[in-house]
């Protein structure tokens, strides 16, 4: 049976809908005001008022939102904390030396998310090939994980060395964390990223896990009042900073995959009307609420990088996320 596929997106100002009619291909809009005290009640709010539309009937429900990159510019997110191999505690303070302008005076370092006295040391160790050359000291581990409890954290970034190789010591190490403190939210670096590199894969762990409780409540919530409200059921998703989607219960556990949620949609909807107009070759500007964002298509596919970094400017090194981000530029 053909129903409809609709597409919500919250902006810093309003929260838009576009839906499909699969039926009769009638395509038709909604807009209401963005409720940033209830996210969900904003995307409730444009299907009210969205014309003669049965949710009972929706094939397919995707939506993009701001929500996880607000939560790290306006560093909004929950105390976190992060275990990783002795001698590598420093990673996030080091970082690179690659200043953006290497002759400006006003350059300034950026602040880690994880400050020092959060920043733990467990023994373990791995080499470049995943082979052990020191076995996980799991009462450390226990030890460490109890530290952050009494430090009260909210939610824990475990990056080893070498992990990407061999992953082995990180799920040894996550199952150790779910013994001694069962609901506390945790990241393990390999589940969302298998690069070497480790600054960049520490960064990645760190910032998934700064807001992957925001995240949680964020989709739960959505999920929720759409399920019992609009009986959509098993047909939500979110847009992935990499231009797919993934379901609301997946997504919950790698938000760093949702930080260009929103923008995205937009590139990927310029690419298809160039497609449709013969323009293979177009830069895609949107201008929201709060900010603008620029992207070039090139050849009909947008630009996907996995060098993505927030808040990178000519006086910071910005941080980086080290997943495929489809390239954009935002003021």
């Amino acid at each position: 049976m053909t129903g409809y596929r609709i597409a919500t997106d919250i902006g810093g100002t309003f929260t838009d809908l576009v839906y499909l009619d699969e039926q009769t291909g009638v395509v038709k809009v909604a807009k209401a005001s963005t409720t940033p005290g209830d996210f969900a009640q904003g995307v409730l709010d444009t299907l009210d008022k969205a014309d003669n539309i049965e949710t009972s009937r929706t094939s397919f429900f995707v939506h993009g939102t701001t929500v996880i990159i607000n939560a790290l510019t306006e560093r909004k997110g929950v105390k976190t904390g992060l275990i990783t191999t002795r001698g590598f505690r420093d990673v996030l303070e080091i970082g690179r030396a690659n200043r953006p302008d290497i002759y400006n005076m006003a350059y300034q370092k950026p602040e880690p998310f994880v400050p020092r006295y959060l920043r733990l040391e467990v023994t373990e160790r791995l080499n470049y090939k995943g082979e052990v050359l020191e076995p996980l000291d799991k009462n450390e581990m226990r030890e460490a994980v109890r530290k952050l409890m009494d430090e009260g954290v909210e939610s824990i970034a475990l990056c080893f060395l070498h992990s990407y190789a061999n992953a082995a010591h990180e799920i040894e190490a996550g199952r150790i964390l779910r013994e001694v403190a069962p609901h506390m939210p945790f990241t393990l670096s390999h589940d969302v990223t298998q690069e070497w590199r480790e600054f960049e894969r520490t960064s990645t762990a760190v910032l998934n896990s700064y807001v992957l409780p925001i995240a949680g409540r964020y989709l739960d919530n959505l999920d929720q009042k759409l399920t019992t409200r609009k009986r959509m059921g098993d047909v939500l998703h979110v847009m992935q900073s990499n231009g797919g989607s993934a379901t609301f219960n997946i997504a919950k556990h790698t938000p760093i995959n949702l930080v260009e949620s929103g923008p995205v949609a937009g590139v990927i909807g310029a690419a298809r009307v160039g497609a449709m107009i013969g323009e293979p070759n177009l830069i895609a500007f949107d201008v929201g609420g709060t900010t603008a964002k620029t992207s070039l298509v090139e050849g009909g596919s947008p630009k996907i990088t996995t060098e993505y970094k927030i808040e990178h400017t000519r006086e910071k090194a910005g941080y980086p996320i080290l997943v495929p981000t489809i390239d954009i530029v935002e003021i």
